[in-house]
Protein backbone atom coordinates (compact mmCIF):
# COMPACT_ATOMS: atom_id res chain seq x y z
CA UNK A 1 0.00 0.00 0.00
CA UNK A 2 1.44 3.17 -1.11
CA UNK A 3 -0.53 5.53 1.33
CA UNK A 4 -0.18 9.14 -0.33
CA UNK A 5 -0.50 7.73 -3.74
CA UNK A 6 -4.27 5.79 -2.95
CA UNK A 7 -5.24 9.14 -1.36
CA UNK A 8 -4.37 11.84 -3.89
CA UNK A 9 -6.73 9.17 -6.69
CA UNK A 10 -8.76 8.88 -3.87
CA UNK A 11 -9.43 12.83 -3.71
CA UNK A 12 -9.24 13.79 -7.45
CA UNK A 13 -12.96 12.70 -7.70
CA UNK A 14 -13.96 12.93 -4.11
CA UNK A 15 -12.70 16.35 -3.49
CA UNK A 16 -15.37 18.99 -1.67
CA UNK A 17 -16.02 21.56 -3.21
CA UNK A 18 -15.28 24.41 -1.04
CA UNK A 19 -14.72 28.04 -1.78
CA UNK A 20 -11.46 28.49 0.16
CA UNK A 21 -10.41 26.06 -2.36
CA UNK A 22 -10.22 27.72 -5.54
CA UNK A 23 -7.73 30.30 -4.12
CA UNK A 24 -3.77 30.23 -2.74
CA UNK A 25 -4.71 33.31 -1.27
CA UNK A 26 -3.70 32.99 2.80
CA UNK A 27 -5.94 35.99 3.72
CA UNK A 28 -9.13 33.37 2.53
CA UNK A 29 -6.81 30.01 4.05
CA UNK A 30 -6.23 31.52 7.10
CA UNK A 31 -9.86 32.70 7.64
CA UNK A 32 -11.23 29.31 6.74
CA UNK A 33 -8.83 27.35 8.80
CA UNK A 34 -9.27 29.71 12.03
CA UNK A 35 -13.02 29.02 11.35
CA UNK A 36 -13.06 25.70 11.40
CA UNK A 37 -11.28 24.92 14.96
CA UNK A 38 -13.31 22.71 16.61
CA UNK A 39 -16.78 23.76 13.69
CA UNK A 40 -17.92 21.14 11.30
CA UNK A 41 -18.08 22.68 7.54
CA UNK A 42 -21.33 22.76 7.13
CA UNK A 43 -21.33 24.86 10.03
CA UNK A 44 -18.73 27.16 9.36
CA UNK A 45 -19.57 28.10 5.49
CA UNK A 46 -21.75 30.60 5.92
CA UNK A 47 -19.71 32.34 8.68
CA UNK A 48 -17.12 32.26 6.01
CA UNK A 49 -19.18 33.78 3.22
CA UNK A 50 -20.39 36.10 5.47
CA UNK A 51 -16.52 36.95 6.64
CA UNK A 52 -15.20 37.78 2.89
CA UNK A 53 -18.38 39.65 1.82
CA UNK A 54 -17.80 42.35 4.58
CA UNK A 55 -13.88 41.94 5.35
CA UNK A 56 -13.03 41.00 1.53
CA UNK A 57 -9.44 42.11 2.35
CA UNK A 58 -7.20 41.62 5.71
CA UNK A 59 -7.13 45.52 6.11
CA UNK A 60 -10.87 45.73 6.08
CA UNK A 61 -11.33 43.12 8.98
CA UNK A 62 -8.38 45.06 10.63
CA UNK A 63 -9.82 48.21 10.59
CA UNK A 64 -13.29 46.73 11.67
CA UNK A 65 -14.12 47.20 15.85
CA UNK A 66 -13.81 44.42 18.15
CA UNK A 67 -17.35 44.38 18.60
CA UNK A 68 -18.38 44.48 14.68
CA UNK A 69 -16.20 41.34 14.58
CA UNK A 70 -18.09 39.29 17.18
CA UNK A 71 -21.31 40.08 15.55
CA UNK A 72 -20.51 38.55 12.86
CA UNK A 73 -18.61 35.70 14.77
CA UNK A 74 -22.08 34.99 16.75
CA UNK A 75 -23.47 31.87 16.89
CA UNK A 76 -20.48 30.16 15.61
CA UNK A 77 -18.49 29.97 19.32
CA UNK A 78 -15.24 29.92 20.95
CA UNK A 79 -15.05 33.36 20.75
CA UNK A 80 -11.49 33.80 21.68
CA UNK A 81 -10.94 32.62 18.07
CA UNK A 82 -12.79 35.63 16.73
CA UNK A 83 -10.51 37.93 18.95
CA UNK A 84 -7.28 36.50 17.51
CA UNK A 85 -8.39 36.72 14.26
CA UNK A 86 -8.70 40.17 14.38
CA UNK A 87 -5.58 40.68 16.47
CA UNK A 88 -3.97 38.88 13.82
CA UNK A 89 -5.06 40.52 10.89
CA UNK A 90 -4.19 44.33 12.79
CA UNK A 91 -1.09 42.72 13.02
CA UNK A 92 -0.71 41.47 9.65
CA UNK A 93 -2.14 44.70 8.40
CA UNK A 94 -0.14 46.99 10.01
CA UNK A 95 3.09 45.39 10.76
CA UNK A 96 3.45 43.17 7.81
CA UNK A 97 1.99 45.72 5.17
CA UNK A 98 -1.01 43.15 4.92
CA UNK A 99 1.41 40.07 3.81
CA UNK A 100 1.40 37.07 5.60
CA UNK A 101 4.58 34.87 6.76
CA UNK A 102 5.36 32.62 3.62
CA UNK A 103 6.37 29.80 5.91
CA UNK A 104 5.35 27.61 8.59
CA UNK A 105 7.47 28.97 11.48
CA UNK A 106 6.74 32.79 10.26
CA UNK A 107 2.76 31.59 10.65
CA UNK A 108 3.19 29.83 14.05
CA UNK A 109 4.03 33.76 15.50
CA UNK A 110 0.29 34.94 14.73
CA UNK A 111 -1.73 34.96 17.36
CA UNK A 112 -4.58 32.59 16.99
CA UNK A 113 -2.27 29.97 14.72
CA UNK A 114 -1.11 26.93 15.74
CA UNK A 115 0.98 23.96 14.20
CA UNK A 116 -2.56 22.87 12.52
CA UNK A 117 -3.45 26.29 11.12
CA UNK A 118 0.56 26.74 10.09
CA UNK A 119 0.73 23.33 8.26
CA UNK A 120 -2.40 24.01 6.80
CA UNK A 121 -1.67 27.53 5.16
CA UNK A 122 2.03 26.82 4.86
CA UNK A 123 0.99 23.71 2.85
CA UNK A 124 -1.51 25.31 0.40
CA UNK A 125 -0.68 28.53 0.07
CA UNK A 126 3.40 27.89 -0.22
CA UNK A 127 3.64 23.87 -0.88
CA UNK A 128 5.87 23.76 2.09
CA UNK A 129 6.29 20.35 3.13
CA UNK A 130 4.24 20.08 6.66
CA UNK A 131 1.44 17.27 7.46
CA UNK A 132 -1.51 18.81 9.05
CA UNK A 133 -2.76 16.51 12.24
CA UNK A 134 -6.31 17.30 13.13
CA UNK A 135 -8.98 15.05 14.41
CA UNK A 136 -9.90 13.70 11.29
CA UNK A 137 -6.14 12.95 10.93
CA UNK A 138 -5.71 10.68 13.79
CA UNK A 139 -8.36 9.09 13.05
CA UNK A 140 -7.63 8.11 9.70
CA UNK A 141 -4.15 7.19 10.56
CA UNK A 142 -4.88 5.36 14.11
CA UNK A 143 -7.56 2.66 12.33
CA UNK A 144 -5.28 2.30 8.83
CA UNK A 145 -2.28 1.31 10.91
CA UNK A 146 -3.88 0.89 14.48
CA UNK A 147 -1.84 3.27 16.33
CA UNK A 148 -3.36 3.20 19.87
CA UNK A 149 -1.73 5.47 21.58
CA UNK A 150 -4.16 8.20 22.72
CA UNK A 151 -4.42 11.37 20.66
CA UNK A 152 -4.51 13.82 23.23
CA UNK A 153 -1.57 12.72 25.25
CA UNK A 154 1.94 13.79 24.58
CA UNK A 155 3.62 10.89 23.20
CA UNK A 156 0.13 10.76 21.07
CA UNK A 157 0.87 13.90 19.36
CA UNK A 158 4.61 13.39 19.00
CA UNK A 159 3.90 10.10 17.27
CA UNK A 160 0.61 10.79 15.25
CA UNK A 161 3.10 13.97 13.62
CA UNK A 162 5.84 11.84 12.80
CA UNK A 163 3.57 9.43 11.22
CA UNK A 164 1.42 12.08 9.26
CA UNK A 165 5.07 13.69 8.07
CA UNK A 166 6.39 10.36 6.95
CA UNK A 167 3.20 9.68 4.81
CA UNK A 168 3.00 13.51 3.18
CA UNK A 169 3.41 13.80 0.19
CA UNK A 170 6.11 16.27 -0.50
CA UNK A 171 5.33 17.13 -4.10
CA UNK A 172 1.95 18.38 -3.28
CA UNK A 173 1.51 18.45 0.03
CA UNK A 174 -1.16 20.83 0.25
CA UNK A 175 -3.33 18.73 -1.82
CA UNK A 176 -2.42 15.46 0.23
CA UNK A 177 -3.53 17.72 3.71
CA UNK A 178 -6.84 18.62 2.10
CA UNK A 179 -7.50 15.16 1.08
CA UNK A 180 -6.71 13.47 4.37
CA UNK A 181 -8.79 15.67 5.51
CA UNK A 182 -11.77 15.30 3.16
CA UNK A 183 -10.88 11.03 3.88
CA UNK A 184 -11.87 11.69 7.62
CA UNK A 185 -15.03 13.71 7.13
CA UNK A 186 -16.69 12.13 4.25
CA UNK A 187 -15.33 8.75 4.35
CA UNK A 188 -13.42 7.26 7.67
CA UNK A 189 -16.24 8.79 9.30
CA UNK A 190 -16.45 9.01 13.43
CA UNK A 191 -19.53 6.59 13.71
CA UNK A 192 -20.49 4.48 10.63
CA UNK A 193 -17.66 5.25 8.70
CA UNK A 194 -17.87 3.66 5.25
CA UNK A 195 -15.59 0.84 5.34
CA UNK A 196 -17.24 -0.90 2.33
CA UNK A 197 -16.09 1.08 -0.44
CA UNK A 198 -12.98 2.29 1.38
CA UNK A 199 -9.67 2.25 -0.39
CA UNK A 200 -7.78 1.07 2.29
CA UNK A 201 -10.20 -2.49 3.37
CA UNK A 202 -7.47 -4.52 2.56
CA UNK A 203 -4.90 -2.71 4.56
CA UNK A 204 -7.09 -1.09 7.21
CA UNK A 205 -5.73 -1.91 10.90
CA UNK A 206 -9.15 -1.28 12.59
CA UNK A 207 -11.43 -3.18 9.61
CA UNK A 208 -9.38 -6.17 9.44
CA UNK A 209 -8.90 -6.48 13.46
CA UNK A 210 -12.40 -5.17 14.21
CA UNK A 211 -11.54 -2.11 16.22
CA UNK A 212 -13.62 0.57 14.41
CA UNK A 213 -15.13 1.47 17.36
CA UNK A 214 -12.09 1.37 19.61
CA UNK A 215 -9.58 3.94 17.66
CA UNK A 216 -8.62 6.40 17.46
CA UNK A 217 -7.71 6.21 21.48
CA UNK A 218 -9.00 9.28 23.96
CA UNK A 219 -7.43 9.40 27.68
CA UNK A 220 -10.27 9.92 29.54
CA UNK A 221 -11.96 13.93 29.55
CA UNK A 222 -11.65 16.15 32.23
CA UNK A 223 -14.48 16.26 34.01
CA UNK A 224 -17.28 18.66 32.94
CA UNK A 225 -18.23 21.33 35.88
CA UNK A 226 -21.55 22.68 36.25
CA UNK A 227 -22.20 26.34 36.69
CA UNK A 228 -25.48 28.10 37.88
CA UNK A 229 -26.04 31.03 35.58
CA UNK A 230 -28.94 33.55 36.17
CA UNK A 231 -29.55 36.90 33.98
CA UNK A 232 -31.35 39.50 35.00
CA UNK A 233 -33.66 41.23 32.43
CA UNK A 234 -34.98 44.33 33.52
CA UNK A 235 -38.07 46.07 31.80
CA UNK A 236 -39.14 49.45 32.14
CA UNK A 237 -41.78 51.82 31.50
CA UNK A 238 -39.63 53.45 29.24
CA UNK A 239 -38.66 50.44 27.29
CA UNK A 240 -35.39 50.38 28.32
CA UNK A 241 -32.70 47.40 29.70
CA UNK A 242 -29.69 46.77 30.85
CA UNK A 243 -26.86 45.00 29.15
CA UNK A 244 -23.28 44.86 30.09
CA UNK A 245 -20.12 43.76 28.05
CA UNK A 246 -18.65 40.63 29.55
CA UNK A 247 -15.10 41.50 31.21
CA UNK A 248 -12.47 39.07 32.38
CA UNK A 249 -10.50 35.63 30.43
CA UNK A 250 -13.23 33.50 31.30
CA UNK A 251 -16.04 32.26 28.79
CA UNK A 252 -17.55 34.89 26.49
CA UNK A 253 -14.85 37.73 26.75
CA UNK A 254 -16.03 40.77 24.96
CA UNK A 255 -19.78 39.82 24.57
CA UNK A 256 -23.03 41.10 26.03
CA UNK A 257 -25.04 39.75 28.57
CA UNK A 258 -27.81 41.06 31.23
CA UNK A 259 -26.55 41.53 34.69
CA UNK A 260 -25.83 38.20 35.94
CA UNK A 261 -26.28 36.21 39.74
CA UNK A 262 -23.97 33.36 39.46
CA UNK A 263 -24.81 30.40 42.46
CA UNK A 264 -23.93 26.91 43.43
CA UNK A 265 -26.95 25.76 42.72
CA UNK A 266 -30.35 25.77 41.10
CA UNK A 267 -31.49 29.55 42.62
CA UNK A 268 -35.31 30.49 43.62
CA UNK A 269 -37.29 33.51 43.20
CA UNK A 270 -36.47 34.56 47.08
CA UNK A 271 -32.86 34.00 46.72
CA UNK A 272 -32.25 36.61 43.43
CA UNK A 273 -33.91 38.83 45.13
CA UNK A 274 -31.58 38.01 47.85
CA UNK A 275 -28.41 38.47 46.01
CA UNK A 276 -26.16 41.45 46.26
CA UNK A 277 -26.26 42.23 42.31
CA UNK A 278 -29.92 42.26 42.59
CA UNK A 279 -30.10 44.16 45.79
CA UNK A 280 -27.68 46.67 44.18
CA UNK A 281 -29.61 47.31 40.94
CA UNK A 282 -33.40 47.00 42.07
CA UNK A 283 -35.59 48.72 44.11
CA UNK A 284 -37.60 47.18 46.43
CA UNK A 285 -41.51 47.95 44.35
CA UNK A 286 -39.66 45.92 41.28
CA UNK A 287 -41.52 43.04 40.31
CA UNK A 288 -39.37 39.79 39.13
CA UNK A 289 -40.64 36.37 37.33
CA UNK A 290 -38.83 33.78 35.70
CA UNK A 291 -39.72 33.77 32.21
CA UNK A 292 -38.10 29.84 31.52
CA UNK A 293 -39.75 27.38 34.06
CA UNK A 294 -37.59 24.68 32.54
CA UNK A 295 -33.88 25.61 33.24
CA UNK A 296 -31.82 25.68 30.02
CA UNK A 297 -28.80 23.75 30.35
CA UNK A 298 -26.55 25.51 27.57
CA UNK A 299 -23.31 22.82 27.03
CA UNK A 300 -19.88 24.02 26.76
CA UNK A 301 -16.86 21.85 25.60
CA UNK A 302 -16.09 22.00 29.70
CA UNK A 303 -18.86 23.18 31.38
CA UNK A 304 -22.30 23.10 31.29
CA UNK A 305 -24.67 25.99 32.43
CA UNK A 306 -27.67 25.93 33.88
CA UNK A 307 -29.40 28.73 33.24
CA UNK A 308 -32.54 30.97 34.09
CA UNK A 309 -33.48 34.44 33.00
CA UNK A 310 -35.59 36.84 35.31
CA UNK A 311 -37.93 39.03 34.10
CA UNK A 312 -37.46 42.08 36.62
CA UNK A 313 -40.57 45.10 35.78
CA UNK A 314 -39.93 48.33 37.71
CA UNK A 315 -41.03 51.84 36.48
CA UNK A 316 -37.60 53.58 35.51
CA UNK A 317 -33.90 52.82 36.51
CA UNK A 318 -30.76 54.91 35.71
CA UNK A 319 -28.43 52.08 35.06
CA UNK A 320 -31.23 50.83 32.18
CA UNK A 321 -29.91 52.84 29.47
CA UNK A 322 -29.98 50.31 26.23
CA UNK A 323 -33.29 50.85 24.43
CA UNK A 324 -34.93 47.41 23.81
CA UNK A 325 -35.29 48.78 19.95
CA UNK A 326 -31.52 47.89 19.38
CA UNK A 327 -30.95 45.38 21.81
CA UNK A 328 -29.89 42.82 18.76
CA UNK A 329 -27.16 45.23 17.63
CA UNK A 330 -24.86 44.07 20.53
CA UNK A 331 -22.97 40.59 19.91
CA UNK A 332 -24.03 37.93 22.36
CA UNK A 333 -23.93 34.14 23.15
CA UNK A 334 -26.17 32.27 21.81
CA UNK A 335 -27.40 31.16 24.56
CA UNK A 336 -28.76 34.80 25.04
CA UNK A 337 -29.38 35.31 21.31
CA UNK A 338 -31.77 32.24 21.76
CA UNK A 339 -33.51 33.94 24.50
CA UNK A 340 -34.19 37.76 22.56
CA UNK A 341 -35.42 35.69 19.73
CA UNK A 342 -38.35 34.22 22.09
CA UNK A 343 -38.79 37.37 24.24
CA UNK A 344 -38.96 39.19 21.55
CA UNK A 345 -41.33 37.76 19.65
CA UNK A 346 -43.82 37.38 22.67
CA UNK A 347 -43.45 41.24 23.57
CA UNK A 348 -45.09 42.18 19.76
Amino acid sequence: MIFNRELTKWYVSHQRNLPWRSTKNPYFVWLSEIMLQQTKVSQGLPYYLKFVAVFPTVFDLADASESEVLKLWQGLGYYSRARNLHHTAKYVATELNGVFPNNYKGLLQLKGVGEYTASAIASICYKEPVAVVDGNVYRVLARVFGVHTATNSTQGIKEFKQLANSLLDVNAPGNYNQAIMDFGAIQCTPKKPKCTTCIYTRDCFAYLNNQIDVLPFKEKKVKVKKRYFNYLVTVTQDNTTIIEERKGNGIWQGLYQFPLVEGSMKMSRQMIAESSVYRSLFPTTAEISLFNTKEIIHKLSHQHLHTQFWIVKTNTLSAANQSWLHIQEKPVPVLIANFLSEFLKERQ
